[in-house]
């Protein structure tokens, strides 16, 4: 047996590179790159980003390839931060192959990463997402026709009690204590102070309170009742294969009709110009989109509207003639049969994107500040969601952990099966002796079954149980 205090030795001070132990890789990083490879990923981000650097000297920096994969390990690994990108790619040797960094070479740390993004503008992170729109394009993954709209928020890096008046600076324990004082509470405690701002209504007004670090967080209430900072991000789908179109990161203090019109914007640009001139032709969403000026942006683009109308009571169209038209025609194409499977595919395709970019993908909470490093990291997030869609139409596995899950399954069959057939070559002599003693004594033949599947063969040891 062997022991710790038996394996503790003095490490070697020179060892040959012919016996470090390599890495056998990871199949789904390994096919991934030769994705990119073969379209030249390298190339392409080198040829945007050139206009960052300057001049042949200095410290050799991260190359852009580097970059970008580095974010693409961070959606497929569900890494929220950075900090933990880092840490995953300089202790994983099968990383280390993915980015082309070599035993004795030290990998990218944090820091690194994180002054790449500052430099590198909003507009090459769209660049490499419509990159990869070409992708699922040449594949046949996007049809761009019907497209579904939603919306999400993302909690900011930012604390609700660290938010400062937008006029004076004043903080808010300050601020809290002054009306304390005003109602009479003189040298409040924190228990009072507390208990006198839960009697206080209308408390957090966007218009008068922002973060310091991070002024594009907005106050607004969570899909779980928390009310935090919080950012919004909106997706337009391809119903047809669930490919991310477009993808925005708005004021998540602003409802949904009014954040709309840049993200189909957004999307119409993206498939007049890769998909199809005609550009979009139907548009799906949840009943939080409809209203008047959303109907009208839409039948002037000559795009047919799948939006539930909420309940609003009795409507007066007086003088509202042209708007009653297009809330009929809406309402008439709601009620059809087709909405509903629109509908369906909506929230399954939709949602899933929610799912793997922002749940499983680590950005539910985001860990950067400012909106444009945020949608950086989350246009990134969609090319990388785009890309599993590639990975899965090719290879069957979209993950990294679907890969691993179906190769799990794969061999659980394969040793399954080769459990029935070791119990049928065990058994097969027994029945062959049984069939021959029964002929040689001239008694009747009559075909006896195997006994049933002993379980302790599929440990692949003998076993001395008569009954296998």
């Amino acid at each position: 047996m062997g022991t710790r205090k038996g394996r503790e030795r003095q490490q070697p001070f020179w060892m040959a590179t012919n016996e470090i132990v390599q890495s056998p890789g990871n199949a789904f990083y390994d096919r991934l790159n030769q994705i990119l490879d073969k379209r030249r990923f390298d190339i392409h981000v080198e040829r945007l980003c050139r206009r960052y650097y300057n001049g042949p000297f200095g410290r050799p920096s991260l190359a852009p390839g580097v970059y970008f994969r580095m974010l693409l390990i961070g959606y497929f690994e569900g890494l929220d931060s950075e900090r933990g990108i880092a840490w995953r790619v300089a202790d994983s040797l099968s990383l280390r192959k993915f980015l082309g960094y070599a035993l004795d070479e030290q990998t990218p740390d944090h820091t690194t990463i994180s002054r790449t993004r500052r430099l590198f503008w909003l507009e090459t992170h769209k660049a490499v997402f419509n990159w990869v729109l070409k992708i699922l394009i040449e594949e046949g993954l996007v049809e761009g026709r019907t497209v579904s709209i939603d919306a999400t928020t993302l909690e900011a890096n930012a604390a609700l009690k660290a938010i400062v008046r937008r006029d004076s600076g004043q903080k808010y324990d300050e601020y809290l204590r002054e009306l304390a004082q005003a109602a009479g509470i003189e040298n409040p405690t924190r228990e009072q102070l507390a208990r006198f701002d839960r009697r206080r209504k209308k408390k957090g007004s966007n218009d008068e309170w922002k973060h310091p670090k991070d002024p594009d967080a907005r106050i607004t209430k969570m899909k779980d009742g928390r009310t935090h900072l919080a950012h919004k991000a909106e997706h337009a789908v391809d119903l047809a294969s669930g490919a991310v179109l477009a993808v925005t990161v708005q004021p998540a203090s602003e409802g949904d009709t009014r954040t709309i019109h840049k993200t189909l914007e957004e999307a119409q640009g993206a498939v007049t110009e890769l998909v199809d001139e005609n550009g979009i032709e139907e548009v799906v969403a949840d009943k939080g989109y409809h209203s008047g000026d959303v109907l009208e942006h839409l039948e002037e683009q000559h795009i047919r509207s799948y939006i539930p109308e909420p309940d609003r009571g009795n409507r007066h169209w007086q003088g509202k003639e042209a708007e009653q038209k297009r809330v009929y025609k809406n309402r008439r194409r709601v009620r059809r049969a087709k909405n509903k499977g629109l509908q369906r595919r909506r929230g399954e395709l939709t949602e899933r994107s929610f799912a793997h970019m922002y749940d499983t993908g680590g950005m539910r909470r985001v860990h950067l500040r400012g909106r444009d490093n945020i949608l950086k990291r989350v246009l990134v997030h969609a090319g990388a969601f785009n890309l599993g869609l590639v990975m899965r139409n090719l290879f069957g596995s979209g993950t990294p952990r679907q890969l691993h899950d179906a190769g799990a399954a794969f061999w659980a069959v394969v040793s399954r099966l080769l459990g029935f057939i070791l119990h049928f070559l065990l058994t097969l002599p027994q029945s062959l002796l049984r069939v021959g003693n029964s002929i040689g004594s001239g008694d009747a033949f009559t075909y006896t079954p195997p006994p049933p599947f002993c379980r302790r063969l599929r440990t692949s040891r003998l076993t001395t149980n008569p009954g296998c």
